[in-house]
């Protein structure tokens, strides 16, 4: 008997560094909505990273909650892994 898959989860943040004090959660789900949420992303060449523990602590928050302290450290990781796409993005569109 082969082991259930898991479902897919995925969630969305979202950053106005001028209006807010820290990234918000701006979409979760599980299943289809998380593929969609995926889907979304890849359309809109939003970078992805994947981390499933950071997913499970984030999915429990409530839609629009700012990020509390205890996860900074780890979406701040997120941020840099963005941050290092953009450089080498922009290093390569002025070669």
């Amino acid at each position: 008997m082969s082991e259930p898959k898991s479902k897919a989860k995925a969630v969305a943040l979202s950053y106005d560094t001028e209006r807010e004090e820290a990234p918000r959660l701006s979409a979760k789900g599980e299943g289809k909505t998380a593929r969609k949420i995926i889907e979304t992303a890849k359309a809109h060449q939003i970078p992805i990273q994947e981390d499933e523990s950071l997913v499970s602590l984030l999915s429990a928050l409530d839609l629009n909650t700012v990020i509390p302290p205890e996860l900074y450290a780890a979406v701040a990781e997120i941020f840099v892994f963005i941050y290092n796409i953009d450089e080498k993005a922009s290093t390569q569109n002025e070669r």
